[in-house]
């Protein structure tokens, strides 16, 4: 493990571990749920449109060839 962390420290990579809470666990599902339950309709529908408006994604796919 020391040897992979050098190797990628010398590409100029970092390891980073995240701690999230378990989504497997009763709390997490129910504060979740409660979450959910509070959100507003347009609200969310205006996040949506937005990122949907910003989504390199969605877009037509470009022919190299002309």
């Amino acid at each position: 493990m020391k040897a992979m962390r050098h190797r990628r420290r010398a590409q100029g990579l970092r390891e980073v571990h995240i701690v999230t809470p378990d989504p497997r666990t009763a709390t997490v599902r129910q504060r979740v749920a409660r979450q959910v339950a509070n959100l507003h309709q347009a609200n969310e529908a205006d996040a949506l449109r937005w990122n949907e408006a910003v989504s390199e994604f969605d877009m037509p796919e470009v022919s190299s060839e002309q």
